[in-house]
């Protein structure tokens, strides 16, 4: 059970990452990549600030700041980052 609950959050945080960062989603199993990677990160991130983080909400946000910042590094090596474009409006 706790590898579905895993994989959810995984999933959640990917997409919502990619849609910040990008604009849109990268399809289920890419958000699922970036957000179970975002996850790593940012648990290391946290960690190394001497942040702890319980509950599901705070893993969440945890999550999709480590996604965002795996996804503004690979844009930087993809040469992706389009620095150009203005900021979303909500």
């Amino acid at each position: 059970m706790n590898i579905i609950v895993f994989l959810l959050v995984g999933l959640l945080a990917g997409w919502i990452a990619s849609s910040l960062m990008k604009g849109e989603g990268l399809g289920i199993l890419s958000d699922i990549i970036v957000g179970v990677i975002g996850a790593f990160i940012g648990g290391f991130i946290f960690d190394m600030a001497g942040v702890a983080v319980y509950g599901f909400w705070s893993a969440l946000g945890m999550s999709v700041i480590g996604a965002m910042v795996f996804l503004f590094i690979i844009g930087l090596f993809s040469g992706t980052i389009n620095t150009r474009r203005p900021l979303r409006k909500f």
